[in-house]
């Protein structure tokens, strides 16, 4: 089966019982001391920001998804459970290699990813000591484990730091039918407790922008793949992020600056209700 087929019927299906996971946020509570506000509101849920000191804001960004890929223990490939977070190695910054002995190298325009993580409901103060659990597929639109079983790059755990930042050295992903390029997260309260994706606080996804894909695709030779499959989706049409309010959306939109031949840094904000 080739990747475009386990996105095809079967790879809806594995999709759909996580789609009802989106969490319900509930605005006009007070949380440490802090009233929360409502941003829009999107299938009857409700989109919450909080407000820091400095006065800027923050977003709690909606669950997602976590797709038929995770390698995080909640699904199997060919009967077996899959589950990378238990595997020794996980935790690590540059998730281009591969792990457990797996020889395959990821490759791809670079990016240097920060995330930074802020509980909404205490005026957007940083989360440290968290674990973030990133994943994705490569440059030719290929995740690793299910889509090639020699392999297990692009996927590692960061720890926040007291800032709350997590980074990530990976590359920018394939584009691939159906889906705008994205990645996928999970977020869980320490370390210890990044065994299973059933214990995540957030699961979700971010979009890269177009002018990044579209420069690389129509530039570099290694995701020649990407190129069509990109032209036939926009990321307000994808079955994912279209549902999402403008907040969220702008929200769930890496900034990225860069070229695909100097590669690219990305930034984004990881907004929680804790």
């Amino acid at each position: 089966m080739t990747q475009q087929d386990e996105h095809g019927p079967e790879g809806l299906a594995a999709d759909l019982p996580h789609l009802a996971r989106r969490r319900l946020l509930v605005t006009g509570l007070a949380m440490g001391g802090m009233a929360l506000s409502l941003w829009a509101v999107r299938g009857g849920a409700q989109t919450v920001s909080g407000i820091a000191a400095d006065g800027s804001s923050c977003l709690a960004l909606p669950a997602e998804t976590p797709g038929p890929f995770p390698a995080d223990g909640t699904n199997v490939r060919e009967g077996q459970l899959v589950n990378i977070l238990t595997e020794a190695g996980v935790v690590r910054e540059d998730i281009r290699t591969s792990i457990g002995g797996l020889q395959p190298v990821a490759e791809g325009v670079p990016v240097a990813l920060e995330l930074t993580l802020q509980d909404v409901g205490r005026a957007c103060a940083p989360l440290a000591g968290h674990a973030v659990y990133l994943w994705q597929c490569d440059a030719a639109g290929v995740y690793s484990i299910y889509g090639a079983a020699d392999r297990n790059y692009l996927r590692g755990v960061g720890i926040s730091d007291a800032a709350g930042r997590v980074r990530f050295t990976t590359v920018l992903p394939g584009c691939y039918p159906g889906r705008w390029p994205h990645l996928h997260f999970e977020v869980f309260t320490s370390a210890e407790a990044a065994v299973n994706g059933r214990q995540a606080l957030l699961t979700s996804q971010f979009a890269f922008p177009e002018a990044a894909c579209a420069a690389t695709y129509a530039s570099d030779p290694r995701y020649a793949a990407s190129v069509q499959p990109f032209e036939g989706v926009s990321l307000r049409r994808d079955g994912i992020f279209r549902d999402s309010s403008e907040a969220e959306l702008a929200a769930q939109v890496l900034t990225v600056t860069g070229d695909p031949g100097a590669g690219y840094r990305a930034f984004a904000a990881v907004g929680l209700l804790v």
